[in-house]
């Protein structure tokens, strides 16, 4: 749901408590958010996380639940105070056209759990956490990144065309390049909810930088009003005038290839025209019917309908 509470309940969220995406400037301070409420890119964050189902139901090996957090406006580095300690994952993805990017955030922990599953195990993971990704859990978060980069792609596509490329994987935020910590940041975060077990998180982080370009997109609302019936009639006439190939196959006679190749001018190929004949419209069977004659002309009565007319629209 579109800024509704989510499938769990508050204590299961990451950190403390969230400011909405709305906010109102501080007395002589800089507005961190100049998009308004973010409706446009929260809706984007809900039709992404249907798609990611796809992505992580193959790698978890059973069926999840994934929604999207209601969206958080802040600086860069209140962002990095607010998450817990430990390893993260931290993945550039870079946003084409433009010099933009967004980052996938990822905690160790499940990268580990990712990577366990993906050798055939069961999502074990040690109890003493490593400080730093080993090369097979940068394969893995390189593999996941690719993989969501994809749908992300696609959810972009009604607003912008927008492609996103993951860069190199790093654990220490300080170390990803055109990332300041007093940069304002957009963050969508989608919950992954396993069976009965408690959901973990992913996050994307937009810059608010990045997302300048499509400003007008990221603001632009649609409201409501009465609809034209002028217009709607119109429509419907132009509609109803659009044109579609009707055929039908009176016979398909089947010869060898040696007949084939001796045919000459004045040859007879015999047929045979059923009762019953299909009726074509574009590539889509209509019904069948009987061949027959119509003031004059060859016709074709139709007799059953495969299809009704209707769906053709």
């Amino acid at each position: 749901m579109v800024n509704g509470s989510s499938p769990t309940s508050d204590t299961d969220r990451r950190g403390r408590s969230r400011a909405g995406a709305s906010h109102a400037s501080a007395l002589g301070g800089a507005n961190l958010n100049p998009f308004g409420d973010l409706h446009t890119l929260q809706h984007l964050s809900a039709r992404l996380a249907r798609s990611l189902r796809g992505v992580f139901e193959p790698l978890l090996r059973q069926e999840v639940r994934i929604w999207a957090e209601p969206l958080v406006v802040q600086r860069f580095a209140d962002y990095r105070a607010e998450r817990p300690d430990g390893l993260t994952a931290w993945v550039p993805l870079a946003m084409t056209p433009g010099n933009g990017q967004a980052l996938l955030v990822v905690d160790g922990k499940f990268t580990l759990e990712l990577l366990d599953i993906f050798f055939g195990g069961t999502g074990l993971v040690p109890n003493d956490m490593p400080v730093e990704f080993s090369p097979a859990s940068e394969a893995m978060l390189g593999r996941l990144a690719g993989m969501i980069a994809l749908p992300m792609t696609a959810a972009w596509e009604p607003l912008a065309r927008v492609t996103f490329a993951p860069g190199k994987v790093e654990a220490n935020s300080s170390m990803v390049t055109g990332v300041d910590g007093d940069d304002p940041m957009v963050i969508t975060r989608f919950g992954i909810g396993k069976g009965h077990g408690k959901p973990v998180f992913i996050d994307i982080v937009y810059p608010v930088a990045a997302l300048k370009p499509y400003t007008p997109t990221l603001t632009g609302k649609v409201m409501g009003a009465a609809p034209d019936v002028a217009w709607q009639n119109g429509l419907a006439k132009a509609v109803m005038t659009v044109t579609f190939p009707v055929r039908s196959v009176l016979a398909e006679p089947v010869i060898s290839l040696a007949k084939l190749m001796s045919l000459k001018e004045g040859d007879v190929i015999p047929i045979t025209v059923a009762a019953d004949v299909p009726v074509m419209v574009a590539n889509d069977q209509l019904g069948t019917g009987t061949v027959g004659a119509s003031n004059g002309r060859a016709a074709i009565k139709l007799n059953a309908f495969a299809i009704n007319p209707e769906e053709f629209a």
